[in-house]
């Protein structure tokens, strides 16, 4: 009889231990942590072919899973270093901690002027739904509100989502300006998927060429006048070879409006045509992007134009970026860079 007293008020105190233990839990949180209303995370990230994302100003961006790469609002290829941002975030989001009780309110009245509602999708099924908020003061977390996919309302308790081992909010990552998911990736061909490259120097024009490739190991060199040049065939081979990988800094076409109609006017001072095997061309105009004070004092010189940027129309002058001479560069050359060593003139 006594063993069974003494097993009845252990279980006892271990239940008040337990108890105890939730009350203190949820005192110091100001929140009952309920698991479907926290569970934000996408464990299988692999299997999200759509992400939907909008906001109260009536932006949004959809972004889907092609065959090749992932789409913006089925028109643009889409940063792939942005994609796999966001969809790391969505594998790797986590609690910092729920939002008090007395927080709460102000929370949820704020999130519902200013939050970006954010659907994904696995094969056409919707599998997660979130709206993300703004920052904490701290700027170490981000406030989130999970929907209840079963009765599509929102649950009742926001939280401060953040990575593990990173510092800072994670807003950022939601973005919706299309111009900004734009790939920016602009050129990207081996010699076998060329035919031909023509540069056209409108400042000196004897200096223009044309490169036709017969195939990997077979180039011809030409004056626009169709006149052969001699060439050095480890630099020809060596400059074809840069046209992959080639990206733009920024794309201007919806950002600076009254600077793309001046440009799209502009005479270029370069032009660059690559022509594929399936016969299609594509035209890349360069344009001069004038110094800036800021730009002379940092390099003590008085420059008319920016030595370290220009701007670049292509898609039949319908799009206009920013470029770097870093990169662009190297693809622009003279026909003299290609001359075998014994025949560069003095």
């Amino acid at each position: 009889m006594k063993n069974k007293s003494s097993l009845t008020v252990i279980f006892i105190l271990i239940a008040l231990c337990s108890v105890s233990y939730y009350l203190y839990k949820n005192k110091t949180s100001g929140s009952t942590l309920n698991k479907d209303s926290s569970n934000f995370k996408v464990e299988d990230t692999a299997s999200i072919t759509k992400i939907f994302m909008a906001d109260k100003n009536g932006k949004r961006i959809t972004l889907e899973k092609g065959k090749i790469c992932w789409m913006i609002n089925g028109k643009y290829p889409a940063r792939q270093d942005a994609i796999n941002l966001l969809i790391y975030t969505m594998r790797t989001l986590d609690i910092k901690s729920p939002v008090t009780k007395a927080g709460k309110d102000n929370v949820i009245k704020l999130m519902s002027g200013k939050s970006v509602k954010v659907e994904i999708y696995s094969e056409g099924d919707l599998i997660k739904q979130y709206y993300v908020g703004h920052e904490n003061q701290d700027n170490d977390a981000t406030f989130m509100l999970l929907t209840n996919l079963d009765s599509g309302e929102n649950y009742d308790d926001p939280f401060l989502m953040h990575i593990p081992g990173f510092t800072g909010y994670l807003s950022s990552r939601y973005f919706l300006d299309e111009a900004e998911w734009r790939s920016r990736l602009i050129i990207n061909y081996i010699p076998p998927q060329m035919r031909s490259i023509k540069i056209e120097n409108a400042a000196v024009s004897d200096s223009s060429f044309v490169i036709n490739l017969k195939n990997t190991n077979s180039f011809e060199l030409k004056s626009l006048k169709g006149q052969p040049i001699p060439f050095d065939e480890m630099k020809m081979k060596q400059y074809l070879a840069y046209f992959q990988n080639i990206n733009f800094e920024k794309l201007l076409t919806t950002v600076n409006l009254r600077l793309v109609d001046s440009l799209k006017n502009a005479i270029p001072f370069l032009r660059m045509s690559i022509t594929d095997t399936k016969g299609e061309t594509r035209v890349f105009s360069f344009l001069q992007k004038y110094s800036t004070i800021d730009i002379n004092r940092k390099y003590d010189t008085k420059y008319t134009y920016d030595p370290d940027r220009f701007y670049m129309r292509y898609d039949n002058d319908k799009e206009v970026a920013l470029v770097q001479y870093y990169v662009f560069g190297k693809m622009l050359p003279n026909y003299s860079y290609f001359l075998p060593q014994n025949t560069v003139k003095k």
